[in-house]
């Protein structure tokens, strides 16, 4: 009953209303984006949902487009800039995501949407995160976000995927929150946002 008609609900109730309180909050953040970015501020990229359904993520950049001279981008470290990391601090490069959540590819809380790329790089037990929609935030995102391994992180998910419920998303949330004030758990170790998974070696 909570995950097939309360949660998608809920999901899309508070969805419709923050987009509209956070409104004039996403229209700075676009146009101080475009003015230091000079493109465009918004981030769209392929990402699989649930039942690893391909679905279309909406972020707003934290990142330059700039290459090398093979056309390939540049390390995360060289393309954040310093609005980025601000944004990123401050999870303001979510706020697009209110419209997945709206449109129905996401949730508020679940696993966090990967690369395309990642599905052929799972193991069976870490393709069972994709049993759930999404999430804009989600078990591993409080219990570590980008300080963690990609292990620790498939694990929390699982977790999560096999103990979700009301009591445990609302948790979530206020962990969420706090973290957000915080500022915990932004970057990895060794990258500037969060190193690739290159497998269960």
């Amino acid at each position: 009953m909570y995950l097939s008609f309360i949660k998608p609900f809920f999901d899309f109730i508070f969805a419709f209303f923050l987009l509209l309180i956070t409104s004039p909050i996403s229209l700075i953040v676009w146009v101080t984006l475009k003015l230091n970015l000079k493109s465009n501020p918004i981030f769209f990229q392929a990402r699989p949902g649930l039942n690893g359904k391909i679905f279309t993520i909406f972020k707003f950049k934290s990142m330059t487009d700039e290459k090398d001279s093979h056309g390939n981008l540049l390390p995360d470290k060289e393309r954040l800039t310093v609005l980025g990391q601000f944004i990123r601090k401050l999870s303001l490069d979510e706020l697009p995501q209110l419209l997945n959540v709206l449109k129905g590819d996401m949730s508020f809380v679940g696993p966090r949407p990967l690369l395309a790329e990642y599905l052929e790089l799972y193991n069976k037990e870490q393709k069972r995160r994709h049993q759930v929609k999404p999430g804009i935030t989600g078990w591993a995102q409080v219990n570590g976000r980008n300080s963690i391994s990609w292990i620790e992180k498939f694990n929390l998910d699982i977790w999560y995927v096999d103990n979700q419920s009301f009591i445990l998303d609302l948790k979530i949330l206020l962990m969420t929150c706090l973290k957000v004030l915080k500022k915990e758990g932004i970057s990895s170790k060794n990258s500037a946002t969060v190193e690739k998974f290159k497998g269960n070696i």
